[in-house]
């Protein structure tokens, strides 16, 4: 573990998340049979959304908007070198800003366009594969749910974690949240 905050940090995956994304590929590719697969432009993104494009032989959208937080000057950095040179405000309003950062604002509003955009780019009977970033898939979870911008309620993703989700007319339902059971046994 790096120890680091990521966010826009460009990192490739390390050896274990290859292997977690070459196991969730696997597992993608024998439970599901996809229509679609988008994916952050990041590269640890990248790399998991390639396994799954070549394990189903299905292309892969890449999609700026599915980044992770844009953390600003703390990406990268360890997290005792980025409390220190750039602390966090106690209280931030969520319209708000800091540190060459996307207010947790803006960072949903990306959630709420890209959910949109998966919705109405795709047939109802489609199943789309999204390969993102922690932050992100909560904010998707919030908008999916129709949480409120300002919502604290979190979701946990794990590594490689596989989120399945159902949208039938106008009903949304979580089928199966985290899903790991693909990476048991892949710790170093």
């Amino acid at each position: 573990m790096l120890n680091v905050h990521e966010g826009r940090a460009d990192f490739p995956l390390t050896s274990l998340g290859l292997r977690q994304a070459a196991a969730a590929a696997e597992y993608i590719s024998r439970h599901y049979t996809l229509s679609r697969i988008y994916s952050s432009t990041l590269t640890r993104a990248r790399q998991t959304a390639e396994q799954i494009s070549a394990a189903c032989g299905v292309p892969v959208t890449a999609e700026d908007m599915l980044m992770e937080f844009n953390n600003g000057l703390i990406a990268g950095l360890d997290r005792e070198t980025a409390a220190k040179r750039y602390p966090r405000p106690e209280r931030l309003p969520i319209h708000d800003a800091v540190h060459g950062q996307e207010s947790a604002l803006e960072f949903r509003f990306r959630a709420d366009v890209m959910l949109s955009r998966l919705l109405s780019e795709n047939d109802p009977d489609a199943v789309v594969a999204v390969v993102s970033h922690g932050g992100m898939i909560t904010q998707l979870y919030r908008s999916f749910l129709r949480l409120p911008a300002d919502s604290d309620i979190w979701f946990a993703t794990g590594d490689t974690g596989i989120h399945e989700w159902m949208v039938s007319d106008d009903r949304r339902l979580v089928v199966r949240a985290n899903f790991t059971a693909h990476t048991d046994g892949l710790g170093e």
